[in-house]
């Protein structure tokens, strides 16, 4: 489903099957919008993976896997696209860039954007570049309303990491920084700072991850930072426990923390079990006011509540809670997968709006299909959290797997996108099921 060198892992989690009761929580009435339907045909894109960005003006931008007007096998290499509300209601879309692979170009963008201050967009590909492993792109927009695309980095030669599958991150000076879902010194994956020169941008390997048991291996969220300009991730595998049957090593969240001389020191701040601990934290961070980082694993969990994989668990959301004298404190937040309630969260992370309640997607389960996905909201209730879900995929023309996770507008909606479902119809992998071509969703309280 996505490009040669990316991980295989969300299309295992799209194609189980699971069977769960017919039980739930119900959610306030809450109304949601398709503002845009990709149909895959022409320069158009198809299946969006990433989230969303906000322009000070409304405007939304976001990337496709494939499609466009560039060519990669038997489909384009994907896209990056603008929507624009327009004034008598509807959007707009706009394709920025079809990604080319042709050596020079990146192909198959999975993530988010980001914006800098003078309105360049920046992001970056699992394929492509002049090694075919992945490069760092700037788009910046001219006066006739075309955007012109440079290169940043070419991923790929030497210890180098490849394969970037996460969004990037600015500090105050203006450098980048990111991860590699693999390459590097153990092949592991990587953190990298890019920092603009005169002449161009540098790189600079920040950590090569060493893997199973030393490590974490296989980061796929984009990182951040603390106010003391530390950094945190989280890795998909490795890590010490080697007990968890899909992937064989857990995953792990870590720290960077910079040095007076230049190099950064990592620390594992905690390793996943599997169960009742979860597994393959594949979603970005989020700090609250009190120093706590939340996030999700995309299985593990209490695996007798979900048989979607052989007992592997269908993920959790979590809380980590600091400590001086070592390891940080894990808390389940939630179990995935009882009655209609969604299963094996993306690797979007989560959102919080200002009452400091968390929302977040599923790439499967809800009520209406068994690879619909959801919307979920977890309210802190008590001393506890109480989950509930906001919005059900896969009615009729409705978006379906949402990949990706979530932003607000300045009104409380939310904004997302789907891997499949809309109205439009694509063929998928060369041949395969004929499916909605993905779609741009709007989730009003």
């Amino acid at each position: 489903m996505r490009g040669k060198n990316f991980s295989p892992r969300l299309a295992v989690l799209l194609a189980m099957f699971a069977v769960v009761t017919p039980m739930t929580i119900p959610a306030a009435a809450q109304t949601e919008d398709l503002l845009f339907s990709f149909t895959g045909s022409g320069e158009h894109g198809s299946s969006p993976a990433g989230g969303l960005i906000f322009d000070a003006a409304g405007n939304l931008y976001g990337t496709t896997i494939i499609g466009g007007a560039g060519v990669c096998g038997s489909g384009g290499c994907g896209t990056a696209f603008e929507l624009m509300p327009a004034a008598g209601g509807g959007w707009t879309q706009k394709v920025l860039h079809s990604f080319h692979d042709n050596g020079k170009d990146g192909s198959t963008p999975v993530t988010s954007l980001i914006l800098d201050a003078a309105g360049n967009l920046y992001g970056t590909t699992v394929n492509g570049g002049a090694h075919a492993a992945g490069v760092v792109f700037e788009l910046t927009p001219g006066a006739g309303g075309e955007w012109t695309e440079k290169i940043l980095h070419n991923f790929g030669v030497g210890s180098d990491g490849t394969a970037p599958e996460a969004a990037l991150i600015f500090d105050g000076a203006g450098n980048l920084y990111g991860t590699t879902s693999s390459g590097g010194a153990h092949f592991s994956g990587t953190v990298f700072e890019l920092s603009p020169t005169a002449t161009g941008w540098t790189e600079k390997l920040l950590h090569s991850f060493a893997g199973y048991p030393k490590d974490g291996a296989d980061p796929v969220a984009s990182l951040v930072f603390d106010a003391a300009g530390n950094l945190y991730g989280t890795t998909a595998e490795g890590g010490k426990n080697s007990n968890c049957p899909y992937d064989r090593s857990c995953g792990t969240v870590f720290e960077l923390t910079p040095t007076a001389g230049g190099s950064w020191t990592e620390k594992v701040l905690y390793d996943f079990k599997e169960a009742p601990d979860g597994n393959a934290p594949g979603g970005s961070l989020i700090f609250d006011a009190a120093g706590n980082l939340y996030g999700t694993t995309e299985i593990g969990g209490n695996i007798s509540s979900c048989s979607g994989m052989a007992g592997y668990g269908c993920g959790t959301v979590f809380e980590l809670t600091p400590s001086a004298a070592g390891p940080w404190t894990e808390t389940v937040l939630h179990d995935f997968g009882t009655g209609t309630d969604g299963y094996y969260p993306g690797n979007g992370g989560l959102a919080v709006d200002a009452a400091g309640n968390l929302y977040g997607t599923t790439t499967s389960g809800g009520s209406f299909s068994r690879f619909g996905g959801v919307v979920f909201k977890l309210t802190p209730v008590g001393g506890g959290w109480t989950e509930s879900v906001v919005h059900s995929f896969g009615e009729g023309t409705d978006g379906s797997d949402p990949y990706a996770g979530l932003i607000f507008d300045t009104l409380g909606n939310l904004y997302g996108t789907t891997y499949h479902g809309g109205t439009g119809l694509c063929t998928e992998n060369s041949g395969g099921p004929v499916v909605g071509c993905g779609a741009v969703f709007e989730i009003a309280p």
